[in-house]
Order: C-alpha cells, then structure tokens, then sequence
C-alpha cells in the first residue's frame, strides 16, 4: 500500500460525483429538460423500464413534455410512473400521448428546490468525507509504512478530498444558478 490508495479513493469519490449529478437532474428549473424524466420508471411487463425507452419524448415551447408510447397500451403505466415520480408536474392523458407542463417556479418553490440540491450536495460531500476517512484508517492502521510517508499519504488524501468537495459546491452552485433565473 501506498500512493495506489490514493486512485481506489478517488474512484470512491467520483462515486459520490456521479450521485449528485444524477440526483440533480430530477430537480425542476422552469424549463422542459429531457433529464428531468430520468428519474421515471414505468413498470412495463412487471419491469421497471426508464420511460426513455418506452416511448418518444419531445418538449414543445420550452416547457411542456409529449410523451408518446411505442405501446399504446402502456399509456396508463406511464401516467402512473410520472405521478408516483413526484416531479411536481401533473399529467394528462388524451388517449394518444401524455403533456406534462412544466409549471414557472414561484420564488418559494425555487427556495425549495435550492434547499433540495444544497441537501443533496451535502449528502455527496458526506460520502467523500467518509472515503477520506475510510483511506486515513487504512493508511494509519498499515505498519509497514514510516510515519513520515504516513503524514505525506494522508496529507495528498486531505488534497484530493478538498478538490471533490470544491467540485460539488461548484456543480451546486450551478444547479442553484438554474433553478433561481426566471
């Protein structure tokens, strides 16, 4: 063991980077964004299936989804995912597609959904805190190594935790950015 513990914890952390971009793109703005239905699962044949790959999805005037099933017969799942998706957003259903009209935010609920990605920026943060604290055990628990390169180990663990941490208040500073222009 050595320096080499340094790329196993960085595969860790992008791992919290990776949960936080997914979790952000569920996050309304006030526009139709296609990664917004990321988080809809329909249950297609006792399946759960990204609607993505059950049917053709289009925004039209910037703020409203059509949803067209490949399956007619799937357009009541679809209906049923994106309720119990709770994006926020209520679906009608004519017979042929679905419209989901992406309401404006009000300033309350733009400081809600920025509560929400501070929140889930913290939960990232908390992931990288515990892969640093996770490596620092095993660089102190492993004998082998002189407490000099011990103290320099963790000294470039601490550097590459406060990069992943300076990297995910960048990426929500970002998402606040979004969800707070009108």
């Amino acid at each position: 063991m050595s320096y080499d513990i340094l790329v196993f914890m960085e595969e860790k952390m992008e791992k919290a980077i990776s949960y936080l971009e997914n979790e952000l793109k569920g996050i309304r703005t006030g526009q139709a964004n296609t990664n917004m239905l990321d988080v809809v699962n329909v249950d297609y044949y006792g399946v759960p299936t990204p609607v993505k790959q059950i049917a053709s999805i289009t925004i039209q005037e910037g703020r409203t989804f059509v949803i067209k099933p490949y399956d007619a017969s799937s357009l009541k799942d679809i209906e049923k995912a994106v309720n119990i998706a709770d994006l926020g957003i209520t679906p009608m259903n004519d017979g042929s597609v679905i419209r989901l009209t992406v309401p404006k935010l009000t300033e309350e609920t733009r400081r809600e959904m920025v509560k929400k990605v501070n929140k889930i920026a913290e939960d990232a943060k908390v992931q990288v805190r515990n892969a640093r604290r996770e490596y620092n055990d095993q660089v102190k628990k492993n004998k082998e190594i002189s407490e000099d390169i011990q103290k320099n180990i963790m000294d470039e663990i601490q550097k590459v935790t406060d990069k992943f941490v300076e990297k995910i208040d960048e990426i929500a500073s970002s998402k606040e950015k979004e969800v707070m222009t009108i």
